[in-house]
């Protein structure tokens, strides 16, 4: 009956094998040399294969620029704002589709260059010998790459590889797509440089760049980009605020051709330079239309009025009297020039309230220094109301969002409203002086009524004159004003460091840092098969394995045999294999003597499963026994599955079945072998049952009849792991051997020992470890002979290295 201690194993606690680890780690340094030579390969293959990407930059500032040529004598007054939330507008305005369409379009950057280098097609903007001029009205090839032959310095060939019957064809101008038909297969053409190209497919001409170099022979590609995918390319240049300057941005790009780059981060400023001085001058702009279209109407005024009062004067002939009116028409004069100032302001005041009332874009609206007005709160409004509106349209290609225009538009309902109110609040005091002067003209008008009729018709024709004149060299004053004051005018956007190629800026592919991360994976993919081989691998792998799960002895440590046969001992007698099975033998002698044996002794040899090499222990152990020039016999009791009669090269026709069922005599069983006092009794046929031979009487006779004729008898029995018989065969010896083989017995079987020796069903029980690799690779330093290591030099015949890596390791373990 079972009992609940049967299930211990000896007190022993599993720990964590961490020095087996590390030695097991260690073995497999051939895993860890190839894959580190694998990794570092791809590294290498990366590194060269792979495109170099470069950073290119520039530096900007945003500074208000106040017009040099405003004095406190200018007549015009404009207001530019300041650089207030220009930073952010900046920014985004850098990023925005329109503005990137701009620069793209200028700069042709939807045409590339390429040139075919060893491992790839690269970007060879600014390297090519040449360039192409396109006409943007006709369609071009779209997306196929265009093979340019030199065929010498004045001639090119063209080549296309056409895959379909039609070919996608792109125009510029509008960024429309077409398509037309062509024959498939290679389109070769030959052209003159500078030869118009006229095709269905391709429009351009091919010129050739200032000290192109040598380039007979070569071969470039021209491709014609989608130019909507190219926009959205550059728009993400990254634009950075300096954090030492509030004012300051830093524009940055990465690529693989440093020439595109710098070209592109210089022409995206210069073109945000020259959109923000139009903005700029958007005000002045406006005011010079409109002060143009009034000179025109003012310059027919004038005429027609100077050509009246030529012609009363010479019909009437009354440039004697002329002197005498003059002091009237002076007077009236002064009257009729302020009447008409405040008749003009007025008048912008009207047409203002009604541009603001039926219109939304005020990016138009002219200076009111125009009208003569000042009023620094009316001035400061329209300012703010242009430059809101300006910035509200330039924002609706870069911002999606609702918010921010809805933000634009209260800012802008919030003007208009002040704004408005102080136009009611002008003309109101308007209205009163329009009525003083009035007064004042109706009373020169009266005296002047005292005069003669023909000087009062001249006064009447020369103070129309007059008015005309003034008003009219008064426009041409504000006119040139506003020329000087637009021409004078200064971006708020400077360079202080232009984008250029200096040298440098490699940024990738981080040749150090792919090696770094070969290296790293070189490692960690081997060692995590090693941990996943350690942590699976249930299997016996050192004496350490033993000892912690069981307190039966362990008597030897059996290393690997390579050679073929199982008679290690009697091949190799001076080997290590050798000496192991003579310090066994040692053992076993000393477990005799301590059981004070006489006569013959009986050894049985057993495991958990089979392949843990019971058959080449007994055969071993029963040589060294026999070189001791003792009678020893092996007797093979593995009756369902015999194999000794293979290893000794006999028939298995006849053996202990034929013994235990009476059929034959002991001396009819026994075979000498060619190892001296050595002798061998095969199991013989396969029995029907080998259970019931096992336990029957003639079974103990046949042990003592042994006994009497032999020294020693080897008992090699069934695995006690898979049937009972080795439990049945175990009353009959007087020690019994448990092999473990390494890698192949498993850990859970040594507590099964355990319970079987504790429960009485074997006794007198020892272990030997066999198949043990004298390698690093499972945690232990043992020799093929337990306990001898790298000691046994000199006393075993050794094997000699076959390899160079493996006397090189032999060198350095002496060493």
């Amino acid at each position: 009956m079972l009992d609940i201690k049967d299930f211990s194993i000896f007190e022993n606690q599993v720990s964590f094998d961490f020095k087996g680890l590390l030695l097991k780690i260690v073995s497999y340094w051939k895993w860890f040399l190839v894959s580190l030579i694998i990794a570092f390969t791809i590294a290498y293959q990366v590194n060269i294969r792979k495109e170099k990407i470069y950073e290119m930059e520039n530096l900007i500032s945003i500074k208000e620029e106040s017009n040099p040529l405003f004095t406190s004598n200018t007549s015009l007054t404009f207001n530019w704002g300041g650089v207030s939330d220009q930073m952010q507008t900046i920014s985004t305005t850098l990023q925005s589709r329109s503005h990137n369409e701009l620069v793209v379009d200028k700069l042709q950057f939807y045409i590339d260059y390429l040139e075919q280098q060893k491992y790839n097609m690269v970007d060879a903007y600014g390297a090519v010998p040449f360039y192409v001029a396109i006409d943007k009205n006709k369609p071009q090839l779209s997306g196929g790459l265009i093979s340019i032959l030199f065929l010498s310095e004045t001639e090119y060939q063209i080549k296309i590889p056409f895959q379909n019957n039609a070919a996608s064809l792109v125009t510029y101008s509008d960024n429309s797509y077409s398509s037309t038909a062509v024959q498939p297969g290679d389109f070769l053409k030959k052209y003159k440089v500078g030869q118009e190209v006229s095709l269905p497919f391709l429009h351009w001409k091919l010129e050739i760049k200032d000290n192109p170099g040598f380039y007979k022979g070569k071969e470039y590609f021209v491709r014609f980009n989608n130019f909507n995918s190219v926009v959205s390319r550059y728009r993400g240049v990254n634009v950075i605020p300096d954090s030492k300057g509030a004012s300051i941005l830093t524009l940055r790009m990465q690529g693989t051709n440093k020439a595109r780059m710098v070209e592109y981060l210089n022409a995206t400023v210069n073109m945000l330079i020259k959109r923000q001085l139009d903005s700029k001058n958007k005000f002045a702009t406006n005011t010079i239309a409109f002060i143009d279209s009034t000179l025109v109407s003012m310059e027919s005024q004038l005429k027609t009025s100077g050509e009246e009062l030529k012609s009363f004067k010479k019909d009437k002939g009354l440039y004697a009297a002329e002197e005498e009116g003059t002091r009237f028409s002076d007077k009236i004069l002064q009257y009729d020039v302020e009447k008409d100032a405040i008749a003009r302001k007025i008048a912008y005041y009207n047409s203002l309230k009604n541009y603001l009332k039926n219109s939304v874009d005020y990016s138009k609206l002219p200076a009111p220094s125009v009208a003569g007005i000042e009023d620094p709160n009316i001035v400061a409004s329209i300012s703010k109301l242009i430059a809101l509106s300006t910035e509200r349209s330039e924002m609706a290609y870069a911002v999606k969002s609702d918010k921010i225009f809805r933000d634009f538009d209260n800012q802008m309902e919030a003007i208009k409203s002040v704004l408005l109110e102080n136009i009611a609040s002008a003309k109101s005091s308007l209205q009163f002086d329009l009525g003083l002067i009035n007064s004042k003209i109706n009373q020169a008008e009266g005296n002047i009524k005292q005069l003669p009729d023909d000087q009062q018709e001249l006064i009447k024709i020369k103070r129309k004159y007059d008015l005309s004149d003034k008003i009219y060299s008064t426009f041409l004053q504000k006119r040139s004003e506003a020329d000087i004051v637009k021409a004078a005018n200064l971006s708020d956007i400077h360079f202080i460091d232009p984008a250029k190629d200096v040298g440098g800026g490699l940024i990738g592919p981080k040749t150090s840092v792919n090696y770094v991360l070969a290296s790293f994976l070189g490692i960690l993919i081997p060692l995590l098969f090693i941990f996943i081989i350690f942590f699976i691998n249930n299997s016996v792998q050192n004496a350490e394995d033993v000892s912690k799960q069981t307190q039966i002895p362990l008597i030897g440590v059996v290393g690997v045999y390579k050679d073929k046969g199982e008679l290690a001992v009697f091949d190799k007698p001076k080997s290590a294999l050798s000496e192991s099975f003579r310090a066994i033998r040692s053992s076993l002698q000393f477990l005799y003597k301590k059981q004070k044996l006489e006569g013959g002794k009986t050894l049985m040899i057993t495991s958990s499963i089979s392949g843990e090499g019971k058959t080449f222990c007994s055969i071993n152990i029963a040589t060294v026994f026999a070189l001791s020039e003792k009678k020893t016999v092996i007797v093979g009791l593995d009756l369902r599955k015999p194999k000794l009669a293979e290893e000794f090269g006999l028939s298995n026709d006849s053996g202990v079945v034929n013994y235990l069922i009476r059929q034959k005599k002991l001396q009819e069983i026994v075979n000498t072998t060619e190892v001296p006092y050595l002798d061998v009794i095969l199991s013989g046929p396969v029995p029907p049952n080998p259970s019931e031979l096992i336990i029957g009487e003639t079974m103990a006779e046949f042990i003592q009849e042994l006994k009497t004729k032999y020294d020693y008898i080897i008992l090699d029995t069934p695995p006690v792991g898979l049937v009972a018989d080795s439990l049945e065969l175990g009353q009959h010896a007087d020690v019994t051997l448990y092999i473990i083989r390494q890698n192949v017995t498993k850990k859970e079987m040594i507590p099964l020992l355990n319970n079987r020796v504790k429960r009485g069903e074997m006794s007198n029980v020892s272990i030997i470890l066999n198949g043990f690799e004298n390698k690093a690779k499972y945690g232990s330093s043992y020799a093929y002979g337990y306990g001898y290591g790298d000691y046994s030099s000199g006393y075993h015949e050794e094997e000699k290295p076959k390899g160079f890596i493996q006397k090189m390791l032999k060198k350095v373990r002496k060493a």
